[in-house]
């Protein structure tokens, strides 16, 4: 039987009429047997480049697919140095370099997590909170998947 998320963000595996309400889009964080999931249906995903320290954007969208994927809608980088040359298209416009990369709907995202750089954010509504403090109990090294919830 295939989980969902319902509205109320708890998850359900039940097909009774009585218990159908309406579904929602989510993310679906997984780090080993580490897993979160956020009722979110389009968020920013942030971080520091370990080198240069210039913040990267990324925003994302749930699309409704089967199953459903991520499309990445526009990045941002605020600034440029070594191995973060702006693409072709991308425009200048106070200080952050915007472009909208020409990609497919992506499966999954797979983030590394590590002590040596700073932790990935994943913003919404205007709010960032690190990855790390979706996943509680995550290892100091470890890999992060980040879909769109089935």
């Amino acid at each position: 039987m295939p989980w969902r998320l319902e509205a109320t963000g708890r998850l359900s595996s039940s097909t009774s009429e009585a218990r159908l309400i309406r579904q929602m889009s989510g993310i679906c964080l997984a780090a080993g047997a580490i897993a979160a999931i956020l009722p979110f249906s389009a968020f920013t995903l942030a971080w520091t480049h370990s080198i240069e320290k210039i913040r990267w954007e990324e925003d994302y969208r749930i699309v409704d697919t089967r199953p459903p994927r991520l499309q990445l809608t526009e990045a941002r980088i605020r600034g440029s140095g070594a191995g973060m040359e702006p693409p072709d298209g991308a425009v200048l416009k106070n200080g952050v370099w915007r472009y909208r990369p020409p990609l497919a709907p992506l499966e999954r995202l797979q983030l590394s997590h590590s002590p040596y750089v700073a932790d990935y954010q994943l913003c919404h509504a205007g709010d960032c909170k690190s990855l790390k403090s979706y996943l509680p109990g995550l290892p100091g090294t470890a890999v992060i998947t980040l879909a769109a919830c089935p």
